[in-house]
């Protein structure tokens, strides 16, 4: 019989090669200078689970992937000859050597299916078992329960009608600490995420010679009033099962300063942002008077139109871990909601320009993709107004949440699509200008 062990000690070997081309690595910027086995586990006959560490300069990460003890192949989590076993051990409740697989309370799950992996791999892996469960396998680890299973747990503790459900998990412990390594939903296959229908209401709307977005056959704004109310309640839901606080001036005061240092790390990176350092600047300190008192509470975190899924009950809020970049401790702060409302306007103005990226400019074009924006922005506003205050009462905070995102999205596009840079530059020359 093939010792695991040695196995997995060729596979470590090569991991520092293997691992720059996954998808799901997120160490591509930095060389790496050690593989350390943490953790191998044989979870059933051919699959091998390893936890493993990779060390680069300045971090240490965990991340966690399979092999086959027949044939040594690696990454077999994608193989559908192997991952049945993650989810018939959640359906059964079953512990194997340290990893605990489980059901939630008064789930009854179908055992006996294959997973297949699901669109482009990216800082996690989904298999689709059948037409009714997805598994969400978080490559990398860290220590504690994933917020994403949290914050679900928490949001069915409540009755959400905007998320798909959770039915189990996979865990173990490392260090003494809980990890969650995966997350079983249900799968619903009619769903369309939210990115892909607005970016066909605009491709609608850019076809047409002479017609307003309200008159064309795609527009979208019904579905950004449904969208807006969908949001606002889960905010109600998690402020139901969480709790929320008031901010105090501290804590107002130390979210401003995060945005100046931001921006102050961007500036450094990105020329281009220079010209609008003073308004910037102004902007955050505005935001010190804020109307009101300011609730917070946990948040959705990294909420745009790919986070959204339309189904034919409704619109559905997926993905709760909260912003890629940011700490665990960062994660798992409270946030005012507005963050979020910030994140989906943004998100309205990708969608409207997606189509002008790399394109000679074209002023009509440039104008039907602004009319489209502020149409869906006003709709969204609405819908949510019809659950929480309305987002648009607040100006000040409301234009300081949407530039800090913009400046984020500006590193972003620095780094990985300078073409797309346009895009949240031209909204912070607007924003800073009063031109929204």
């Amino acid at each position: 019989m093939t010792d695991p062990h040695e196995l997995v000690e060729k596979l470590v070997a090569s991991l520092p090669d293997l691992l720059p081309n996954a998808r799901w690595f997120g160490g591509k910027d930095k060389p790496i200078t050690a593989v350390r086995p943490l953790r191998t586990t044989v979870v059933d006959g051919d699959l091998v689970h390893l936890v493993f560490e990779v060390e680069q300069p300045g971090r240490t990460e965990n991340y966690q992937g399979a092999l086959s003890l027949s044939t040594g192949a690696w990454d077999v989590l994608l193989d559908p000859e192997h991952n049945g076993v993650l989810l018939d051990r959640i359906a059964t409740g079953h512990e194997v050597d340290g990893i605990t697989f489980a059901h939630e309370p008064g789930t009854d799950l179908r055992s006996g299916l294959r997973g297949r992996p699901i669109g482009v791999e990216q800082s996690n892996t989904s298999l689709i078992y059948g037409q009714q469960y997805i598994l969400k396998i978080f490559r990398k680890l860290a220590n504690g329960e994933n917020r994403d299973l949290t914050m679900h747990r928490a949001l069915r503790s409540v009755g959400c009608e905007h998320i798909a459900q959770p039915l189990g998990a996979i865990s173990t412990v490392l260090n003494g600490e809980q990890v969650t390594l995966a997350m079983l939903q249900e799968f619903l296959p009619d769903a369309v995420e939210g990115w892909d229908m607005a970016k066909t209401s605009v491709r609608d709307l850019m076809a047409e010679a002479d017609l307003h977005a309200f008159e064309v056959g795609g527009d979208f704004a019904g579905e950004a009033q449904r969208l807006g109310h969908a949001v606002a309640k889960v905010h109600a839901d998690l402020a139901e099962a969480l709790g929320t606080q008031i901010a105090d001036d501290d804590a107002i005061s130390r979210a401003i300063e995060g945005m100046q240092r931001r921006l102050g790390v961007v500036l450094e990176a990105v020329p281009e942002l220079a010209r609008y350092e003073e308004p910037l600047r102004a902007a955050f300190e505005e935001a010190r008077q804020h109307v009101g008192a300011l609730p917070i509470q946990h948040i959705h975190g990294d909420l745009h139109l790919g986070q959204v899924l339309r189904t034919v009950h409704g619109w559905l809020l997926i993905d709760f871990e909260g912003e890629p970049a940011a700490s665990v401790e960062d994660r798992l702060a409270l946030r005012s909601p507005l963050r979020d409302v910030a994140g989906m306007l943004r998100s309205f103005d990708y969608a409207a320009r997606q189509l002008l990226v790399g394109q000679p400019d074209d002023d009509q074009l440039a104008y039907r993709a602004m009319e489209w924006t502020k149409r869906n922005r006003a709709a969204f506003c609405d819908g949510y107004a019809e659950v929480a205050a309305d987002p648009r009462d607040n100006v000040p905070l409301m234009r300081a949440f949407e530039l800090d995102k913009a400046v984020y999205e500006v590193a972003y596009e620095h780094a990985n699509r300078p073409e797309w840079l346009t895009v949240p530059l031209s909204s912070i020359a607007r924003m800073t200008s009063g031109g929204e």
